[in-house]
């Protein structure tokens, strides 16, 4: 692992970098843009760039508005905010439409720490990804998150992007991006972990934990939740039989239900699911409360070894 840097900033900056190249790309926040990073954006094209305050369900309007007349808005605000205070804006008002504006969201999970369970969303994935027409993507690292708000430019139709808040280490690795096709980080033959979010790189040390103790672990970073890279999903949990997914999400409706419908009637697998169970989160500092929620490489590398 080499430096740390808040996959939200990464945003902010790749969102700046296209805007200059890309005169259609147009932002919008909800009286947070030195959180959600877009004041880079709107430094540089303040005619393109609208604070609708703290008024997010208008904000999602306006930004259907931007889109039916060409533009690409990107809408941001904290995830918690954005997929549930204007569930109905987004569900009716842009994906039922199928507008091409893309969600995001920042401050998702946990790890944005003090500020409690009223602002950690641990239900965002699930909450868009049962939404018919909407992309979900959770990029890993800085570097992923970059190259995500690329494709999701390139790409049409409303997608989700789900980011951290805290600094988290840039993997070491070259790791192409494709919407929809997941990344194979780590071959291995005993067990495989799919990951998304910050807990792909808590999943690598897993792995390197698990190595050294002669079990032999693949890690899959699935950065698309939806559409799932079923196939990759299917053949390394046929090829390895013991399955552990992780995500700093409730078990609920997120990655590890994804793949566990992916995998349903498929074969005969061992299967760990790695993730909020089913509560709120509090107040506290990010990695105490990723140990009290069970999200750390070591209660990766536990479930491994129970199965």
């Amino acid at each position: 692992m080499s430096e740390k840097k808040a996959i939200r900033v990464a945003y902010g900056e790749a969102l700046a970098a296209l805007g200059e190249t890309n005169d259609k790309i147009v932002a919008l926040d909800a009286d947070l843009s030195h959180s959600t990073m877009t004041y880079k954006f709107a430094d540089k094209f303040p005619d393109r760039f609208f604070n609708a305050g703290i008024a997010e369900a208008n904000m999602v309007d306006m930004a259907v508005g931007l889109a039916s007349m060409g533009y690409i808005p990107f809408v941001s605000t904290f995830a918690i905010f954005g997929t549930g205070r204007a569930y109905d804006q987004v569900r009716n008002g842009c994906a039922y439409g199928n507008f091409n504006v893309k969600f995001a969201m920042s401050h998702a999970g946990v790890t944005l720490g003090e500020d409690g369970g009223s602002h950690q969303a641990i239900e965002d994935i699930c909450l868009m990804r049962v939404i018919p027409r909407m992309t979900v993507i959770v990029p890993c690292d800085a570097n992923e998150a970059a190259r995500a708000v690329k494709a999701m430019v390139d790409a049409d139709g409303p997608m989700y992007l789900r980011m951290a808040r805290m600094p988290s280490p840039v993997l070491d690795m070259d790791m192409p991006f494709t919407i929809g096709k997941a990344n194979v980080l780590r071959e291995g033959t005993d067990a495989v972990i799919f990951a998304c979010g910050i807990l792909v790189d808590a999943a690598l040390h897993a792995a390197e934990a698990l190595k050294e103790e002669g079990i032999d672990a693949a890690v899959v970073n699935v950065h698309t939740i939806k559409p799932l890279d079923e196939e990759t999903i299917i053949a390394y949990a046929r090829k390895c039989r013991k399955v552990v997914t992780a995500e700093e999400h409730s078990v609920i409706g997120g990655l590890g239900d994804a793949v566990a419908s992916a995998l349903l009637g498929k074969g005969d697998f061992r299967f760990k699911k790695i993730g909020v169970q089913d509560r709120f989160g509090q107040s506290g500092k990010p990695f105490d409360l990723l140990t009290e929620y069970g999200l750390t490489a070591k209660d990766i590398a536990e479930a491994v070894r129970g199965l």
